[in-house]
């Protein structure tokens, strides 16, 4: 019995996956944008509490330190065509992030 002859894999083109990626990253954006003004809609709707205003701050930090990790992502998938992979660090945070806003958005609908 013969081995089975191996295929070589064709050159991978990444000239799509940075662009899906910063793509993704955009969308992400828009919607913690989009969770960030509810939570003040709602922390400003039907009068307002010291909670609330907390929350409501809490969820605009939240949102500007997630607009800082993506936007620097987004210009180094803009710069070039083979970026380097997201640090541990960076994607980390912006998952802490992402679960804060969230958090803070349910803990004001409750």
């Amino acid at each position: 019995m013969s081995a089975a002859p191996v295929r070589e894999a064709p050159d991978r083109d990444p000239g799509l996956q940075p662009e899906r990626t910063r793509l993704a990253w955009r969308r992400t954006t828009l919607s913690s944008t989009a969770a960030a003004l509810l939570a003040l809609k709602t922390t400003l709707h039907g009068g307002t509490s010291v909670s609330g205003i907390v929350l409501g701050a809490l969820s605009c930090g939240l949102w500007m330190a997630f607009l800082l990790i993506a936007h620097r992502r987004i210009r180094v998938l803009s710069a070039t065509s083979s970026p380097a992979a997201l640090s541990p660090r960076h994607a980390s945070a912006g998952a802490l992030l992402t679960v804060g806003l969230a958090v803070c958005a349910a803990a004001l609908i409750l």
